[in-house]
């Protein structure tokens, strides 16, 4: 992996630096078609005790990103550049070691299929059991008691029996809860949850999420929770993050986002949600189009190829010129339309369609 940063540093002591600090993060996949710009200058902070919902369609750089954080991209083809400071610890650039202490005590990640990420060949208690025996010194009884500790914390029935079960025993949902066990069971600062609901029912989904809220509160951990859902962004998250085609386009808090979005494509995530409200003769209103490729990106806001608003925008800036968001603002979006065009938008045109 080519890395092209600031050498490894030891933690600073800050009191004012956010507990986690993304800053002008770039990473690239080589493949024999191009190289793919995953993520494009993404910036964000996370505080603790915080959840920070991170939103967008497939192939958004979502998964990728945080993956980054973890370090677990391959380094054969992939180049990352920019800054990810974990309570003050550089971690672009940090060795395999550093970072292999850090995973599983410090930060952890859930990840989004439980029956791939659990190995068939071993009981769900000898998996939860190895990260606390790598990372606390514990020994194996030890271990095996913090599983089964861990197991009734998540709310598997009869823990002490099942600790010897093996995945494809349990059903989807509590395969997933074993994976929240073996992701908390070193209590790690940093909790990283990719699309942590997938494929579960709706009951499931509410289990699950207000387990992941009880346990944040028990802890005081930070959470970063992957999904399209904006269900889940509105259960869970304190912060949004709306990121498309690699990018950061819309930011703030999730009453700011869920109420009054900014970004034509924040419009179009809201819009595509059905609503019970909404009679069955109506149909849904997706965003036209697809994403960009992500080997040859549109010039200017990576977007206009699918908005309906650049009409709107005097000139060509739409498509030659790659909007910011303004710096400093506590809610903010990427997108040349006046503030005063998107709020009369978002209220005559969008927010009708919303009710």
């Amino acid at each position: 992996m080519t890395i092209l940063t600031k050498p490894e540093a030891e933690p600073v002591d800050t009191p004012s630096q956010p507990f986690l600090s993304v800053r002008d993060l770039y990473v690239r996949f080589s493949t024999e078609d191009g190289t793919v710009k995953a993520v494009d200058g993404l910036s964000f902070d996370l505080e603790r005790g915080s959840t920070l919902g991170i939103v967008g369609e497939s192939g958004s750089g979502k998964s990728v990103t945080n993956l980054a954080i973890l370090g677990l991209h391959n380094p054969r083809n992939t180049e990352v550049r920019g800054e990810i400071l974990l309570d003050g610890q550089e971690l672009t650039g940090a060795s395999e070691r550093t970072l292999s202490h850090l995973r599983g005590k410090k930060m952890a990640m859930i990840f989004q299929d439980s029956l791939a990420a659990l190995s068939p060949y071993y009981t769900v208690g000898r998996q939860i059991a190895e990260p606390y025996i790598a990372h606390m010194g514990a020994s194996r009884k030890e271990a095996k008691e913090r599983a089964i500790e861990m197991l009734g914390k998540v709310g598997i029935p009869q823990p002490r029996e099942r600790v010897n079960d093996y995945p494809h025993q349990f059903s989807g949902g509590m395969r997933q809860r074993v994976m929240i066990a073996m992701s908390l069971v070193c209590n790690p600062d940093l909790i990283i949850a990719d699309e942590p609901t997938t494929a579960l029912d709706v009951t499931v989904q509410a289990q699950i999420l207000d387990l992941l809220k009880e346990l944040q509160q028990e802890t005081g951990s930070a959470i970063i929770i992957i999904t399209h859902d904006l269900g889940v962004v509105a259960k869970v998250a304190d912060d949004v993050m709306v990121m498309y085609a690699g990018r950061c386009v819309e930011r703030g808090s999730v009453r700011d986002i869920l109420r009054t979005p900014e970004h034509p494509y924040s419009w179009g995530l809201l819009g595509s949600i059905p609503r019970l409200t909404s009679s069955v003769d109506v149909p849904l209103s997706p965003i036209p189009g697809a994403p960009p490729s992500l080997l040859s990106p549109p010039p200017g806001c990576p977007f206009h190829p699918r908005c309906t608003f650049t009409g709107e925008v005097a000139g060509d800036i739409c498509s030659t010129a790659r909007p910011e968001i303004p710096a400093g603002l506590r809610h903010g979006s990427a997108c040349h339309l006046t503030a005063e065009q998107k709020q009369t938008f978002f209220t005559e045109q969008i927010k009708p369609r919303l009710r």
